[in-house]
Order: C-alpha cells, then sequence, then structure tokens
C-alpha cells in the first residue's frame, strides 16, 4: 500500500489536517509559526513507522537522512537528539509562538484568524476590477498564502515580460513606502501578487494593506 504525504507548510495552525489519511506530514516554523527559516517539523504516522522498519534502502543514505537502524526507528530523532546543536534562540523562539497559540485558544483561535484574514483580502479582491484570486475556484484557494493576478485589460494585454515588469514596479513602490514586503507572486505562476494571511497576522493589518494596493497599482499604471 502507498503513503500519503503532506507539505503542510501554508496549512499548519490555519487549517484542520486530515490525520486520519496522513502518514507523513511536514510544515516549517518560517510560514505557520512566524520564526525563522530552515527549521521544520516532520510527523510520522503508525504506517510510515512500519515502512521505515521494513523499507531496505537499495542505496547509500547520508546519516542526516537515517532514521532506522538495525530494523527499528531511531527514536531519539523525535526525543530532541540531534547530529549537530540547532539554534537555542530558534528554538526558544518556536516555543514562544505556540505558547502565543495555545494563549489565543489553540487551533480553532488560529484557524479563524486566518480565516478572517482571508475574507479581508477576498472582500476588496471582489469588489476590486484590476485582481482576481488566482484560484478560480473558490473552493480550493488557500486562507493562508493567497495568490492574486492582475486581470486589467491594459496590463493583460501586455506580454508576459512586461507585466512582470509591471509587479515588480508595483511592489517596489510598496516597499519603498514600508507598506509592504516581498508580494511578488511567485516566479513559475503568472504575473501577480502574493499575501501572506496566516495566523500570525492581525486582520487590521491586512485591511489597512489594501488601499496602498489601490495606490500602488494606480500609480504604476499612469
Amino acid at each position: 500500500e502507498g503513503l500519503t504525504f503532506c507539505d503542510a507548510t501554508s496549512a499548519a495552525f490555519a487549517q484542520d489536517l486530515p490525520w486520519d489519511k496522513l502518514d507523513v506530514t511536514t510544515f516549517s516554523w518560517q510560514k505557520a509559526m512566524g520564526g525563522e527559516g530552515g527549521h521544520g517539523v516532520l510527523i510520522l504516522s503508525p504506517r510510515a513507522v512500519e515502512r521505515l522498519e521494513t523499507f531496505a534502502p537499495d542505496r547509500p543514505l547520508p546519516k542526516i537522512f537515517r532514521m532506522t537502524k538495525g530494523g527499528k526507528l531511531i527514536e531519539g530523532i523525535f526525543l530532541g537528539e540531534t547530529i549537530n546543536t540547532p539554534s537555542m534562540l530558534c528554538i526558544a523562539d518556536a516555543v514562544d509562538a505556540l505558547d502565543w497559540m495555545e494563549g489565543l485558544g489553540g487551533l480553532p483561535a488560529t484557524r479563524a484568524r486566518a480565516d478572517a484574514n482571508f475574507a479581508a483580502l477576498q472582500a476588496w479582491v471582489d469588489r476590486t476590477p484590476w485582481i482576481e484570486n488566482l484560484a478560480a475556484d473558490p473552493a480550493v484557494r488557500s486562507n493562508t498564502s493567497v495568490c492574486l493576478r492582475i486581470v486589467d485589460p491594459q496590463i493583460a494585454a501586455l506580454d508576459e515580460a512586461a507585466q512582470r515588469d509591471f509587479v515588480k514596479k508595483l511592489t517596489k513602490l510598496l516597499e519603498t513606502e514600508g507598506a509592504a514586503l516581498d508580494i511578488g507572486g511567485y516566479r513559475d505562476a503568472p504575473p501577480g501578487l502574493r499575501l501572506w494571511c496566516g495566523s500570525t497576522v492581525d486582520t487590521a493589518d491586512v485591511e489597512a494593506l489594501l488601499p496602498w494596493l489601490d495606490w500602488a497599482f494606480a500609480a504604476a499604471r499612469a
């Protein structure tokens, strides 16, 4: 039987994950918890552990990727044992983030915050003619990493390179004013914007950004 792998980097603490269907789940501190980059969490189901303990690799594995020894899971990996000592400041920051989330009310509260942030952003998208959600189907839209595309006829008529230049101009205006940072879309996505609406963001901050987006678009288009 196969195993189900889930990259939950943008979903952790913002959506209810179907743990009964997931075998290998990962997420980073950087996005879900507003923590430091380069750190993450690995969650294994009993089925995943069984596969690790019964699978014999057909090639040598670097030590950092070895999770079993003598046909048994190296449980110390999940008890704090490390090959190299990680930054204790990063760990303390992650613990502080978890304490903050627990103080809010746990997953129901953090999901509600992400939902409220997305709702505020999507309401603006719905009433703004020059932009749309990249995910046309509402059922598959993310409530955290929200990707938007520019549909203004004048901009959409440009070739892709010119559209990307327009997005760079728009985002540069926002960065110069200190209104937003690094909100350009993914390189492989259509030219557009990408905004983080996870639980570490206050809805008031999302709402404060919206007039700036309209201003930057008008200024870049002029």
